[in-house]
C-alpha cells in the first residue's frame, strides 16, 4: 500500500507546484509581455530618426535620444548581471517579508519621470557601442536573451533577491524594473523629440 500511496503524493505535490517552484503562468506571461512591449516602444520611437535628430540636445547638459538609447543598452546588461548575481544565492522563501513593494507599484515608480535621478558613472553614455545601429542591436540582443530566459526558466525568481536604492526586490521584480526603466527613458526620448527646436525630418527631393 505504501508503494502505491507515495507516487500519488508526489504527483499531487508536483501538480500544486510545491516540489517544482518557479513562476506562475500568469507571472511569466506578464513579465514577457512587459519586456516585449517596452522593447517595441523603444524601437518604434527611434525608427527613422536622422543622425541630426538622434544627436539633438535640448540643453548642453541634457541627453540626446542617442545617449538615452546607449544608457538603456548599458543598463540592460548591468541589470541582467544583477539578476545573475541574485540567482547565485540559494532561493530563500524566509526572506519574502523583505519585499515591500508590489510589482505594479515598482513599475509605476521607475517609469515616472516626475522625479529626476542622476545615473551612476558606470551607466553614463560614452559612445561605447559605436554606431546607432550597433547600440540598438546591443539593446535588442540582450533584451531578447532576457525574454527567452523567461519563456523557459524554472528558477524560483520570487525567492531570489537583489538590492536597489529603494530596497529589496525579488528576481522577477529585477526584470520588471528593467522594463519600467526602458519605459522611463523612452518617455525621456519623447520629451526630446517634442522639443520646439528638434530638427525636422528631411524629405528627399525628387531628382
Amino acid at each position: 500500500m505504501k508503494k502505491i500511496i507515495l507516487p500519488i503524493v508526489v504527483l499531487a505535490l508536483v501538480s500544486f507546484g510545491i516540489i517544482d517552484p518557479g513562476l506562475t503562468d500568469e507571472e511569466r506571461k506578464m513579465a514577457i509581455e512587459e519586456l516585449a512591449r517596452t522593447q517595441e516602444r523603444l524601437t518604434s520611437t527611434v525608427e527613422g530618426l536622422s543622425d541630426e535628430q538622434l544627436n539633438f540636445k535640448a540643453t548642453p547638459e541634457s541627453w540626446s535620444v542617442a545617449e538615452c538609447i546607449e544608457h538603456l543598452a548599458i543598463s540592460e546588461g548591468m541589470i541582467g548581471g544583477m539578476l545573475q548575481g541574485a540567482l547565485k544565492e540559494p532561493a530563500d522563501a524566509s526572506k519574502r517579508d523583505s519585499i515591500k513593494i508590489a510589482d505594479t507599484d515598482l513599475m509605476k515608480m521607475i517609469s515616472n519621470r516626475d522625479q529626476k535621478v542622476k545615473t551612476r558613472e558606470a551607466f553614463e553614455p560614452s559612445g561605447k557601442f559605436g554606431s546607432h545601429a550597433e547600440t540598438v542591436k546591443a539593446f535588442t540582443d540582450k533584451r531578447g536573451e532576457h525574454i527567452e530566459y523567461l519563456k523557459t526558466t524554472r528558477d524560483d525568481l520570487r525567492n531570489h533577491y537583489g538590492q536597489l536604492p529603494f530596497g529589496t526586490v525579488d528576481g522577477l521584480q529585477i526584470l520588471l524594473f528593467m522594463s519600467g526603466h526602458t519605459e522611463r527613458h523612452v518617455a525621456q526620448m519623447e520629451e526630446v523629440i517634442a522639443h520646439a527646436d528638434f530638427p525636422a525630418m528631411t524629405v528627399p527631393q525628387p531628382k
